[in-house]
């Protein structure tokens, strides 16, 4: 029998895998270069819903030590600390790319990888 609190406990998991395959799957399977690098940034987005999950604690509070007295448990700080330079780095490269497709469309008139390498092809010879 399927134990269906263990699915909701990890559905952030599962939601990070499934994005990532559905990005995966962008990325493989289209030759326009603009739904590729959205592939790439879907891939990035499961990415960072990863390692939010692995940050989450149940019951835990926000990282801020303050003087009370008995245990208390806290928040991993880190992989927020990642995900901020994480998305930074994906701007940065989602950038890069956009403007590397303006330049192959000012060249080429095409944003389709198969037409671009057939005409680079013709060039060729």
């Amino acid at each position: 029998m399927i134990n269906f609190s263990a699915i909701v406990d990890n559905i952030n998991y599962i939601g990070a895998f499934v994005l990532f395959v559905i990005g995966l799957y962008t990325v493989l399977t289209h030759p326009n270069l603009l739904k590729r690098v959205i592939g790439v940034n879907i891939m990035e987005t499961s990415i960072f819903l990863f390692f939010v999950s692995i940050g989450y604690v149940r019951g835990a509070q926000a990282p801020i030590v303050v003087k009370l007295s008995g245990e208390l448990i806290y928040v991993n700080p880190l992989p927020s600390a990642m995900i901020l330079t994480g998305i930074v780095v994906a701007v940065s490269i989602t950038a890069y790319a956009l403007s590397l497709i303006i330049k192959l469309h000012e060249s080429y008139g095409t944003i389709e990888l198969d037409e671009i390498l057939k005409k680079e092809g013709e060039g060729i010879d």
